[in-house]
């Protein structure tokens, strides 16, 4: 089950964290993983990865804010593969701040990164899976697009944002034969979650973690490679039945939160 095997998959933001843990748990499971990064190093680093372990897996520069960018991309990668089966849409950043000091500029760099980009993405492929036959779609939202998180203004707005679009891209393209869901983490335990702490609460670093953690019911963060299971279950043929559907996968937050 869950076999990938002749697939070809585009992931943004496949250089690290959840991105980087979809990109190996697919190409283990038979995937030609395409990697598009900003950070090059961090891509060519998850491909070398990949490659080392015995999968298929190439990495290209992307910035996912800067259509005409992310189109000569798809163009590449199609034109280099001959297809696309799957798009998953990973890349994405944080911000901290409430309405009142969300400046502008804060508003307009994630908006950019994790709304547009998650439109550039889309739209470089729908044209190709259409004249395919098919494909799916995956995105990465949060738990924060669909209830209220404190201190989380232009990050909720962002990720309800992507909400949206994957309902209206099921809603539009299932006669098509092109399937698109997303899913919606709580906390998951990366890098940035680290680099956070350390910047925000230099010598802290350990309580506040285990406070962040036990935001989560089930009393920890997520692992990037549970994320991956279920981006992998999502993308399989095993999900043929699954479109315009959100996953919450929260360590209970949402339902059993008080």
């Amino acid at each position: 089950m869950f076999s990938l095997a002749s697939k070809i998959v585009a992931i943004t933001g496949g250089g690290s964290g959840i991105g980087r843990a979809i990109a190996k748990v697919f190409a283990a499971q038979g995937a030609e993983v395409y990697i598009l990064e900003l950070n090059e190093s961090s891509g060519e680093e998850t491909a070398k990865s990949i490659v080392s372990d015995g999968g298929k897996a190439k990495s290209f520069a992307c910035n996912v804010s800067d259509q005409a960018n992310v189109k000569k991309v798809f163009a590449r990668l199609i034109d280099d593969a001959g297809r696309l089966d799957i798009l998953i849409n990973c890349a994405g950043i944080s911000h901290i701040g409430r309405l009142d000091n969300t400046s502008e500029e804060d508003f307009d760099r994630i908006f950019n990164v994790n709304v547009k980009g998650v439109y550039n993405g889309m739209a470089a492929v729908i044209g190709q899976m259409k004249s395919q036959g098919g494909g799916v779609i995956l995105n990465l939202a949060s738990i924060a697009g669909s209830m209220g998180i404190a201190d989380r203004f232009a990050y909720s707005m962002s990720k309800g944002a992507i909400l949206s679009m994957t309902y209206s891209v099921a809603q539009d393209y299932i006669k098509d034969n092109i399937r698109c869901n997303c899913i919606s983490p709580a906390r998951v335990h990366t890098a940035f979650v680290d680099g956070f702490l350390k910047k925000n609460y230099a010598g802290q670093e350990k309580e506040m973690f285990e406070k962040l953690s036990k935001v989560q019911p089930i009393g920890r963060m997520g692992k990037p490679e549970e994320i991956a299971a279920l981006a992998l279950y999502l993308c399989s043929d095993e999900a043929a039945f699954v479109t315009g559907t959100d996953y919450p996968i929260d360590g209970g937050y949402i339902k059993l939160s008080n």
